[in-house]
């Protein structure tokens, strides 16, 4: 049987450090999230998020537009909480609608408050291995690695899916740990041979059940960061039970990446805090 990353204890210990460090600051941090539109997982993820804020004390305002705002207004309200120095970091919540201009909502975040790490500017450093916010989930699953003493230099790391809150930030990110990096997604051809070959695989696509055990080699150290609501039930893109038998260490869904996405935030949030402070 291979050992479970446990992303929530490693999560409430962050959030503990936290919780103490945010006890000597003379002002809350604070933290503003922009919902557009009602959408049950993002509500899901609010909570989660808003619960965590309060935990360790950080002050969570949340700003609800409909679905139909006008995206000048939104942006209007994002250039407001920009100047707002009491505000240190700000976040649109995803998905969006696709009526909306994701890209040009998120660059009108100031890059010295973008918790998400998500404006070109922030993305440009990380790919040029410079001091920057890195995106939550990306930099969650390198902390559970170095948590769990994985090393990766000259390692084969299979990364699947390519989106910007996983897949594209993480290859600066394994790079810098030396790691040989694959990137795997919906038109790579023989998925199966290239994962076969992955010391190391992370998965972000949000496919259920994607990862099987024939995908991996043995002893392989797997990563699952993707997410679905299958019935009910929150279920991630391995299949945990099969996978477990033949993974070296593996995350579960839920209480793995997800748990550790909001611990970075947090440290997001405290980074944002801090850099304000010094340079005051």
């Amino acid at each position: 049987m291979s050992k479970i990353m446990d992303g929530e204890s490693l999560s409430l210990s962050i959030q503990d450090q936290i919780k103490q460090d945010i006890k000597n600051c003379m002002i809350r941090p604070s933290v503003a999230v922009i919902q557009i539109g009602e959408d049950d997982a993002s509500n899901i993820y609010l909570t989660n998020k808003e619960k965590a804020c309060n935990n360790v004390g950080v002050y969570f305002r949340l700003y609800k537009f409909e679905e139909g705002t006008p995206e000048l207004s939104i942006i209007n309200k994002i250039k407001e909480l920009n100047n707002d120095e009491y505000v240190n970091g700000v976040l649109v919540q995803l998905p969006i609608s696709t009526r909306y201009n994701e890209k040009r909502i998120l660059n009108s975040i100031s890059n010295s408050k973008d918790v998400d790490g998500l404006t070109d500017i922030n993305i440009g450093r990380l790919i040029n291995g410079k001091k920057t916010l890195i995106p939550c989930a990306a930099a969650g699953i390198m902390r559970i690695l170095e948590e769990y003493e994985v090393d990766l230099a000259g390692k084969n790391v299979v990364v699947v899916g390519r989106g910007k809150l996983v897949g594209r930030p993480l290859v600066p990110l394994l790079l810098g740990k030396d790691a040989t990096v694959t990137i795997c997604h919906s038109k790579t051809p023989d998925l199966k041979k290239v994962t076969k070959q992955a010391d190391i695989l992370i998965s972000a696509t949000g496919v259920p059940k994607l990862i099987t055990d024939e995908m991996i080699k043995d002893n392989a150290v797997v990563i699952d960061a993707g997410i679905s609501n299958v019935n009910g039930k929150i279920v991630g893109d391995v299949d945990f039970n099969k996978v477990e038998k033949k993974a070296s260490l593996i995350t579960p869904v839920p209480k793995g990446i997800g748990a550790m996405t909001i611990a970075m935030l947090l440290e997001n949030i405290v980074t944002c805090y801090n850099n304000k402070s010094t340079t005051k």
